[in-house]
C-alpha cells in the first residue's frame, strides 16, 4: 500500500475514533499534498509525501526549540505530539553506525575525494536513503570522512 493511501486510510480512522492530534496532522498533510498537486500539476508521488513530511518534521523540530527557549511547556508538549505522528510515516531511521556504513558506501559510489566533494556523496546518499537520516547528522558526518 502506498504512502498516500496509507494516510487516506489512517484520516479516516483517527476522524471516526475522534483523534484531534492524529486528525490534524493528517488535515496538514492532505492539504500540503493537495498544494503540492496544484503547484506541481501532478499528483504527488510517495517521494513527494516523503519530502513534505520530512519538511514537516523539520518545521515541528524547530518550534519545539523555540518554545523551550521560552518556557512554553504546554506548545512544547503539542508540537512533540504532531511530530510523533508525522514520524510515524517515515521511514526507519539509521542508527550512527548505519549512517556511517551507508556514507562509506556513498563515498566509493561516486568516488569522492576530498571535501570538495562533500555535495557529490550528500546527493548520493540523499537518492539512496531518503528520509532514513538527518541531513545534519549526515553532513557532519560526511565532512568528517572525506577530511579524515
Amino acid at each position: 500500500m502506498s504512502l498516500i493511501a496509507r494516510m487516506e486510510q489512517e484520516y479516516i480512522v483517527a476522524y471516526k475514533a475522534k483523534d484531534t492530534v492524529r486528525l490534524s496532522v493528517l488535515r496538514l498533510l492532505k492539504t500540503a499534498l493537495k498544494n503540492f498537486q496544484v503547484e506541481h500539476l501532478r499528483p504527488p508521488t510517495d517521494d513527494d509525501a516523503l519530502d513534505i513530511i520530512g519538511r514537516q518534521c523539520k518545521q515541528r523540530q524547530d518550534s519545539i526549540d523555540q518554545f523551550k527557549a521560552a518556557g512554553r511547556q504546554e506548545l512544547v508538549d503539542k508540537e512533540s505530539a504532531e511530530m510523533t505522528v508525522l514520524l510515524s510515516y517515515m521511514p526507519a531511521r539509521f542508527s550512527e553506525a548505519e549512517l556511517a556504513a551507508a556514507i562509506a558506501e556513498a563515498i566509493i559510489n561516486v568516488n569522492a575525494a576530498g571535501i570538495k566533494d562533500m555535495g557529490k556523496v550528500m546527493q548520493a546518499l540523499t537518492a539512496a536513503h531518503k528520509g532514513r537520516f538527518d541531513g545534519k547528522a549526515a553532513s557532519e558526518a560526511v565532512k568528517a570522512a572525506l577530511a579524515g
